[in-house]
């Protein structure tokens, strides 16, 4: 149930299992590189993240290659650019690699390989509930996209071995699992107003000319960026830059060209040099009130054959980069299941300890450091453990500017490789609170 990149994922991994695989998903997904109304953010910055693109070439192999060949860009750290205010991340020495491609493109390019399978399927259609027999999904109700004049919708229902929710952070399964009888997943919200102001610009230098192809910059409260807080440029196809400016709470990076330009201008120089080219495309805004998780793992009763992937168990401040490689890493969680000797009779009750892993890292970096944020910028007062741990962050990140152990580190879980936990390593606190007292000393 859903035809984005998680619910494509999932049919990824389900084509290798099953006889037959079928995409449920309402938008026309035909277009080429077309933004969708069912992924209102996907005209913003998207980026692959190591993690992500890992995974994306095990089930699809080449399609990284695909997209430099529709013009994305394969992004080495020679030309990343990671900031926070005016200073440089340390370079860690690895090689991590970003796709920088327009998300629209990506889909596509996912789609059309998922889809070519020979059997798999799309419908075109909302699923609207779900049927049960001896407490499994047995399958899923639909209503078909309008086929005549008078908005007429098919009803049916699609029989089912096995059900992927991949309906994104607006899914309908809780409410579906609490109106038939089941359990209803906890749903956790974290008020995090983010407002985002995304333009496209023409890009005169080719990749092999440009000194970087990917500028991350973050801002501290102090900085005087007139309340943009993050700020990112990517190389994508079409020649283009891509820039993308956050603010939050009240502070909106801007609705006009004019405007997003006065902003970047004061930004470091490579966000004005940037946006100098002819616009592309115009600036489009995007609004997200809240990041939301919902915790399967504490519901006691589900039916069996059923798991929930992407957006639709955990979205996340998509600045972050996390939604995509999160959805590969669900994928993964999925395959490992399906593998294993589970009872598929049962609730999916392994998938979901091995999910909930990810699960927990990736709001653990993106909740996390957005609490930290609003907390310190609203003066509001949190339990001393909390304290103790924003503090370990904090020099964590000003360490990973200046050591390149820390940089590493502090990259392997920003890029989803390794779990926040690793961060918390006495050897490398200490490492962190040395390199924080020598730069102060300095």
């Amino acid at each position: 149930m859903g035809g984005s990149i998680a619910g494509l994922f999932a049919a990824r991994v389900l084509s290798d299992r099953a006889r037959k695989v079928v995409i449920v998903e309402p938008d026309d997904i035909s277009a080429q590189a077309q933004s969708r109304s069912g992924v209102p953010q996907d005209q913003q910055v998207h980026t692959l993240l190591p993690a992500g693109r890992r995974w994306i070439e095990r089930w699809l192999p080449g399609v990284s290659q695909e997209a430099q060949d529709r013009g994305a860009s394969l992004v080495g750290p020679d030309k990343q650019f990671v900031g926070y205010d005016d200073i440089r991340q340390a370079p860690d020495g690895v090689d991590h690699q970003f796709l920088a491609v327009g998300r629209p493109l990506l889909e596509t390019l996912v789609r059309d390989r998922v889809t070519a399978l020979p059997h798999v399927s799309v419908l075109r259609a909302q699923a609207t509930g779900l049927r049960y027999g001896d407490g499994a999904v047995t399958g899923v109700r639909f209503a078909e996209a309008a086929t005549d004049d008078q908005g007429t919708r098919t009803e049916g229902v699609l029989a089912a071995d096995f059900v992927v929710d991949a309906m994104g952070r607006s899914s309908k399964l809780s409410h579906w699992l609490g109106q038939d009888g089941y359990d209803q997943p906890r749903l956790e919200r974290l008020a995090v107003p983010v407002n985002y102001a995304t333009a496209l610009f023409e890009r005169p230098a080719k990749f092999p000319e440009l000194e970087v192809a990917t500028v991350l910059q973050l801002f501290t409260p102090q900085y005087p960026s007139g309340g943009v807080s993050v700020a990112a440029a990517t190389a994508i196809e079409g020649q283009q830059w891509l820039v993308m400016l956050m603010g939050y709470g009240d502070n909106r990076p801007g609705r006009t060209i004019d405007e997003f330009r006065a902003k970047c201008a004061t930004l470091p120089p490579n966000f004005s040099e940037i946006t100098s080219g002819d616009v592309t495309r115009d600036v489009v805004t995007y609004h997200q009130a809240e990041t939301r998780r919902r915790h399967f793992t504490e519901a006691g009763r589900l039916p069996a054959r059923l798991v929930s992937m992407g957006d639709a168990v955990a979205s996340f401040n998509p600045v972050y980069g996390q939604g995509m490689s999160s959805a590969a890493l669900h994928a993964s969680c999925l395959a490992s299941y399906l593998d294993s000797s589970a009872d598929l009779d049962e609730a999916a009750t392994e998938f979901l300890r091995l999910q909930q892993v990810v699960v927990d890292a990736a709001w653990a970096v993106s909740a996390g450091g957005d609490a930290a944020r609003i907390d310190a910028e609203n003066g509001t007062e949190v339990p001393e453990e909390m304290r103790q741990q924003r503090r370990a962050m904090e020099q964590i990140t000003g360490a990973a500017l200046i050591d390149a152990e820390v940089s590493g580190a502090f990259n392997k879980v920003s890029y989803m490789l390794r779990h926040p936990s690793t961060l918390f390593d006495p050897a490398l606190l200490a490492k962190a609170a040395a390199a924080a007292e020598g730069a102060t000393a300095t």
